[in-house]
């Protein structure tokens, strides 16, 4: 699905209705009274933050220690822990889950991980606070769509200030829902009153943004902030 930036701004009262087969209809022709001008929302952290979980193990562990524990290939290693708390499972139990497949020991590095996470996030990436003004002053409103805990947020609350630019967020934690679960994303359309097709869905991971272009968004792959405003600008929108 491809749209200019000027369809964003076109009469409220035209409808916006899914017409994709299977479960991924999303049929809604309600207007965005929070967002006339269209929204962009960005999927957290891997888009705006500089967000790297070596930075909590780094002096801690020898790099080949870190690696391991942080192995993505891993189908019970730390993801798996992560994307359980980020599910709002309860640390000590995610911990003990892993533990029963890694033993004690490798359960203590990740433990460690855990206590140093805020460590992980540095804040947002390079060029991203500049990114958030420009698309605001095009008349966007922003939104997040966030992987991860409510405490990790508030602990970090400082270095991601830039992030008020948002004008709501859905933390995975508190709705029991991640990224690679669709309602995750119709719960975010549904909650901030935006229209699917009204809507760019950013993220680093394609097969999130498949998603999204399913529900009826119009999905960005972004690696970067420079690819990001590239593509955006490729879409009529002044950043």
């Amino acid at each position: 699905m491809a749209r200019q930036h000027r369809e964003f701004q076109q009469g409220l009262s035209q409808g916006v209705s899914g017409d994709l087969p299977g479960e991924d209809i999303f049929n809604d022709d309600r207007p965005d009274p929070a967002a006339p001008g269209g929204s962009i929302l960005f999927a957290l952290p891997g888009t705006l933050v500089d967000w790297d979980p070596r930075r909590a193990l780094v002096g801690h562990y020898p790099d080949g220690v870190v690696d391991m524990v942080l192995d993505p290939e891993d189908p019970w290693g730390f993801a798996c822990v992560r994307r359980q708390i980020n599910l709002g499972v309860d640390p000590q139990q995610a911990l003990a889950d892993y533990e029963t497949t890694h033993g004690p020991a490798v359960a203590w590095v990740v433990r460690v991980c855990l206590e140093n996470y805020t460590l992980a996030v540095k804040g947002l990436l390079p060029g991203a606070s500049d990114l958030l003004g420009y698309l605001r002053r095009a008349g966007l409103t922003l939104w997040g769509l966030a992987a991860t805990t409510s405490q990790l947020t508030e602990a970090v609350s400082d270095v991601l200030s830039p992030l008020s630019a948002l004008k709501g967020v859905l933390i995975s934690s508190e709705e029991h829902l991640d990224l690679s679960d669709p309602l995750f994303y119709r719960l975010a359309l549904r909650r901030f009153a935006i229209s699917p097709g009204h809507t760019i869905f950013v993220d680093v991971d394609p097969e999130h943004v498949a998603m999204a272009d399913r529900l009826g968004m119009e999905g960005i792959v972004a690696r970067d902030i420079s690819s990001l405003r590239q593509l955006l600008r490729q879409r009529g929108i002044d950043c």
